[in-house]
This record gives C-alpha cells, structure tokens and sequence, in this order.
C-alpha cells in the first residue's frame, strides 16, 4: 500500500469520513482491559483518534509516511511508519512484544495487507484469551445516482487494484481466522450502517482519494470526464445542496483461537 495514497495524502485526511462512536464502544466492552490498542493502516488517523477516547495508548501504524505527516495529533496516539521492509519480529518488538494488545482495528485498509503476515503479527500481539481484533470497511449507497455511478464504475475498472475485489466484495470472502465474537466472522461479515452528508463538490473530492483514481491520474486520465459529472449533476440537484448518503459497513470481529 505504500505509495498508492502519497500524493493525495492531504486530501485523504480532509476527506474520508469517521465512524460513529457506538462501533467502538461496541469494541471497548469486549476487551476487560483498555491499556494499549493497535490501528493498523492508520491512514491519517480518523480511527485511532476515536480508539483514544477509550485506551490509554495508541499505537497507529502505517507504511506510508507521508499519510502520517497528514495524520490528527492526540496526546494517547502514537504514530509509527512501519516500512514493507520491517520483519515480524521488528514489528511485534514496536507494538510492544507478544501478549501485549487489547484491541487491534484495521479501519477500511486490511485488503491492502499482506494478511498471513499480519495474523500472524496480530495473534502474537493479542493479549490471551481476551484480545479482541475487529477490520472493516465501507460502501456507500449511490442509488440516487443510478446512471452516474455506473458510467463511473466502467471507467473506474481498468485502474482498480485487484486487492481492493474484498473491499468491493463487503469483506465477505476476506479471511480472517479468528474466533467469532458475535459480531461477524469468516465468510459473513455484520452489516452496520452510518450516514454520510456532503456536497456533489465535497463528494468528488473524497471519490478522487480513492486509489483508483489517484492511478488513474498517475497516468494522465481523468475518470470523472464531462458526461459523467453532467449525469451526476443532474442526478444530484445541482452543485451546491447537500446530500445524504446510506452506507453499509461490514465488520469481522474476532479473538485469537487457543
């Protein structure tokens, strides 16, 4: 994933929405303790921020350094470039030696990970029997803009990442070998929802951090072309009224198997 979000890494902090408080309330009453909390793939930080108001230490992690340049200061988070290079024990030493987390989140970025290295990270990690890790991811629901959002989606599909099939997939064939919780687990995801509210202007300009998009623009090509932003327009109402947008989360949630 390093890379891919670099140059559009301001934008990306402006842009990508939060999560409502009750998820990770939700999360917080699974763990009996709430000492040290791990955001892998933070980003610039939207989850780990809101972790902090439970845990007393964050440790929010991500290849991209430049992401992190961009990422929201709080006194509980601690910010980590963790490079592609850096090896599982480096890793495991950095978020504090085995059996040291509470909670692990991956916040709308665990597709990008190489996953086996990562499980195997987090089930070292985890504190036993009780350390909780939960990923998710996001879709919004774009049925007012029917014809818009379909010209889009054929322009958008030479450029995807075919990493991002699980994210497109609501996380549903993402394996995740952990113990089920209750909330969710492998091969079927819990659906929670959220309400996202911008502008057509404020809409593109969050689409365009998508990493589609920023490819496309690596090489010259600008997916939102006339007639699209013309159909969307229409369909939106115009340029400047607010819209809000149904989205559908899919959580897995789960604890290390023993």
């Amino acid at each position: 994933m390093a890379g891919v979000f670099d140059k559009t890494a301001e934008q990306y902090a402006q842009r990508r929405p939060g999560y409502p408080k009750e998820w990770f309330s939700m999360l917080v009453s699974l763990t009996p303790e709430h000492k040290v909390a791990w955001d892998a793939g933070t980003g610039s930080g939207q989850a780990a921020i809101s972790v902090a108001e439970h845990y007393d230490h964050v440790i929010a992690t991500d290849v991209s350094a430049t992401q992190l340049k961009h990422a929201a200061e709080h006194p509980k988070v601690r910010y980590l470039h963790t490079p592609i290079s850096t090896s599982e024990d480096e890793l495991v030493s950095k978020l504090g030696g085995d059996n040291s987390i509470d909670l692990i989140i991956s916040a709308t970025a665990v597709h990008w990970f190489d996953l086996p290295f990562f499980y195997s990270v987090a089930n070292r990690v985890l504190k036993k029997p009780h350390g909780i890790i939960a990923v998710w991811t996001y879709g919004i629901d774009m049925q007012h803009l029917k014809n818009s959002s379909k010209m889009l989606l054929e322009a958008v599909l030479p450029y995807s990442d075919p990493r991002t099939r699980h994210l497109l997939e609501g996380y549903k064939k993402l394996p995740f070998p952990f113990e089920s919780v209750g909330y969710g687990s492998e091969g079927s995801p819990v659906e929670l929802s959220m309400e996202i509210e911008m502008t057509l202007v404020e809409f593109v300009k969050s689409l365009k951090t998508v990493s589609a998009f920023v490819k496309a623009e690596e090489q010259g090509v600008e997916l939102f072309s006339d007639e699209i932003l013309k159909e969307m327009k229409k369909e939106w109402g115009g340029t400047t009224g607010r819209r809000k947008f149904s989205s559908i989360s899919y959580m897995l949630v789960g604890k290390p198997q023993v």
